[in-house]
């Protein structure tokens, strides 16, 4: 689950190399994305549209896993 939203957010923004992605596991997996401050409007998207979309995209795949997980799009 990580790498799938890794490969979304550096597809995503200009500084593909300043994109972070960590996970912890625990009773859910919890995923926290950080990119460059000028990149945060591409991956949160006019009212959240994009931030969202890659939510459902991460929760469809937790759910093939049998598990749940979560997205944090945290501040550089």
């Amino acid at each position: 689950m990580k790498d799938l939203i890794e490969y979304i957010a550096k597809s995503l923004v200009e500084h593909p190399e300043e994109v972070s992605v960590t996970q912890s596991n625990g009773g859910r997996v919890r995923i926290e994305l950080s990119v460059a401050k000028d990149d945060m409007g591409r991956v949160i998207g006019k009212g959240g549209k994009v931030a969202n979309s890659i939510r459902t995209l991460l929760r469809v795949a937790a759910e093939r896993q049998g598990k749940q997980a979560t997205l944090d799009v945290t501040e550089p």
